[in-house]
């Protein structure tokens, strides 16, 4: 059973940074992806950005330029490094992790952007 706990979430300023990680335990076997997906209340939950086990990567429109995902496979670890940070990222992010047909989510990371 694959477990995913996800840390670094807090409180920024606008136009801060944050560094969000989720580290993944159990049995992990490539090929495999690895995402951060957000919810903010009232609304649906949606694709940041993922990396798959051979490095190819997807972001959505809202953070692309401003967001980086990361992996260290070694440690089974995704990073996700948030710059420039709006009002409206302000969210519950999820790590989340594909793998051979299952879908593992963690339990989230509050991310609070406000002045």
């Amino acid at each position: 059973q694959v477990q995913l706990v996800e840390s670094g979430g807090g409180l920024v300023q606008p136009g801060g940074s944050l560094r969000l990680s989720c580290a993944a335990s159990g049995t992990i076997f490539s090929p495999n992806t690895m995402g951060w997906y957000r919810q903010a209340p009232g609304k649906q939950r949606e694709l940041v950005a993922t990396r798959s086990s051979s490095a190819s990567t997807t972001y959505s429109g809202a953070v692309t330029g401003r967001f980086t995902i990361s992996r260290d496979n070694a440690k089974n670890t995704v990073f996700l490094q948030m710059n420039s940070l709006k009002p409206d990222d302000a969210a519950v992010y999820y790590c989340r992790l594909l793998m051979g047909g299952q879908d593992n989510w963690g339990q989230g990371t509050q991310v609070t952007v406000s002045s």
